[in-house]
């Protein structure tokens, strides 16, 4: 299967360390192989990039920025516009991809890549929208207004839980600015990323256009931190963990650098005493499990009211023995594997931790034996009865674990929401309004998405996406997140026969 799927892409093994245009340039990184956490299977093998490979990358980017940043925006969204078209060409194999490499569902691959092509139809339409204001200035004859350039080369470090969704969230934006783009994957999945290269070199090629708009390196931490600390990078966009973006944060801050960071996300659900179980169960569940709980999204926490608590969660242990685990391109399945065996590794002592700080199992928490799981990355789903003063409840840990909690008042309940480092996705289920615009006005959730009536998991492309406290406070995708990637200048306009001074200054000369 993973051969058809490399083949089916156009992908072909030896593939190297990065992808410039100049593929056959080795690098003399050591070389990693990737398995399927599906199978266990070889997916195959690619060399980590080192600095100089870095740098010749780098340098087809500055090549590259004068001749994308000379198009015009509406041009620049037609590549974009192409980019869509092949990716609707190929999101079957690009999506079977993608559920193989990272062990989401394919329901889940195939929406991943439907993502890219929903952001790549929103920035098609953005290149004819980047407006600047006009401001009206207190000078006579003159006029005052806002203009919005490209940064240069934007830089983009995507984590393993959303191969190719999170990037193009990032490129397609950047690009309809003018940014050229430089892509380091996460090393636990390079192959979907090189396809995505490998799809939009068609559209570049055929275009006549230089291959360092887009650049592709794979390499482990050490890339990362070249990134971060290169002044050639304009913008750091960073998605992964809060320890990964804080140094991040550190080292581009350190040079003035830009950064967008979405980080842990350690979200709940709040249930009340109004709520409609019947709509908010399939939320929950899928909230929890979906990505085998390695969402940044995924529900995390579960704010139950205590006239609700014991029935939902009855119907929560029942719903959860009624989930199928197994190989995630078979859609029967509702849950596939975590990345790997350090996952699950993860996973165990999360619980064994949960156990010892009080929690209280009431369905899953076994890792899976047999042929059907040889890969060792299958763990049952859980849930587990907390309390707020477990510490182990304000650490995201990335495995379908949720956590119960009882409360008796709203406020009470939005003080556990609010409590956790992280600040990412939040939702409550009600059907009373009072309580719904009180968990979204100031005193409510203090996290970058809300929600009523929804889960926490599944935002669209055409909001901002991004957390607040330690989530690390960037935005992406949709709304107005494009300006992150341009760089305000204001300008004034003297169209007068006279200079009158600004504040009415004068000088006698």
């Amino acid at each position: 299967m993973n051969n058809n799927i490399l083949t089916n892409l156009n992908i072909h093994q030896p593939y190297y360390s990065f992808s410039t245009g100049v593929t056959e340039q080795i690098s003399n990184g050591k070389t990693i192989q990737i398995s399927s956490p599906t199978d266990g299977s070889l997916i195959g093998t690619v060399n980590l990039a080192e600095a100089s490979d870095y740098q010749t990358v780098v340098t087809k980017a500055k090549e590259a920025f004068p001749v994308w940043r000379s198009l015009t925006a509406p041009q620049r969204g037609e590549i974009v516009r192409q980019y869509g078209e092949e990716l609707r060409k190929e999101k079957e194999n690009l999506g079977k991809l993608v559920s193989y490499e990272m062990g989401k569902s394919l329901q889940e691959g195939y929406g991943e890549v439907q993502e890219m092509i929903d952001i790549c139809d929103f920035a098609v339409g953005l290149s004819r929208q980047l407006y600047g204001l006009q401001i009206h200035s207190e000078r006579p004859n003159h006029r005052m207004f806002e203009q919005w350039h490209p940064l240069g080369i934007v830089g983009i470090i995507s984590a393993f839980n959303f191969p190719v969704a999170v990037w193009s969230w990032n490129t397609a934006l950047a690009w309809i600015c003018g940014n050229v783009c430089i892509w380091k994957p996460s090393e636990k999945t390079p192959f979907s990323a090189i396809a995505c290269q490998e799809i939009f070199k068609r559209v570049l090629e055929r275009n006549d256009l230089p291959e360092g708009v887009s650049s592709v390196i794979i390499g482990d931490r050490s890339i990362g931190k070249l990134m971060a600390s290169d002044t050639n990078i304009s913008l750091v966009s960073a998605t992964g963990s809060t320890r990964m973006g804080k140094n991040v944060a550190e080292t581009v801050a350190g040079r003035l650098g830009k950064t967008i960071l979405e980080l842990g996300g350690n979200n709940a659900i709040v249930i009340t005493e109004h709520a409609d179980l019947t709509q908010a169960i399939p939320a929950i569940v899928f909230g929890a499990v979906g990505t085998a709980g390695q969402r940044c999204t995924s529900t995390r926490r579960l704010l139950i009211h205590e006239s609700q608590y014991n029935t939902l969660r009855d119907k929560l242990v029942d719903a959860y023995r009624q989930i199928r685990i197994g190989n995630p391109l078979d859609e029967n399945n509702h849950v596939g594997p975590l990345i790997d065996t350090d996952a699950v590794r993860n996973y165990q002592n999360t619980i064994q931790i949960a156990r010892e700080q009080g929690g209280k199992i009431c369905t899953g928490g076994n890792v899976l034996e047999g042929d059907m799981y040889r890969s060792g990355c299958y763990v049952e789903p859980a849930i587990i009865e907390a309390s707020r003063d477990m510490e182990i409840v304000k650490h995201e840990t990335f495995a379908p674990i949720l956590y119960l909690m009882k409360y008796r008042t709203l406020e009470e309940a939005i003080s556990i929401q609010n409590e956790v480092p992280q600040g990412l996705s939040s939702a409550i289920f009600t059907l009373n309004i009072r309580e719904a615009e009180t968990f979204l006005s100031a005193k409510g959730s203090d996290c970058g998405i809300a929600n009523v009536n929804i889960g926490t998991s599944g935002a669209e492309i055409g909001g901002a996406f991004g957390g607040e406290k330690e989530t690390g406070g960037g935005r992406e995708s949709g709304s107005d997140a494009w300006k992150a990637y341009m760089r305000r200048q204001t300008c004034t306009v003297n169209y007068g026969t006279e200079l009158p001074l600004a504040q009415g200054i004068k000088f006698n000369l």
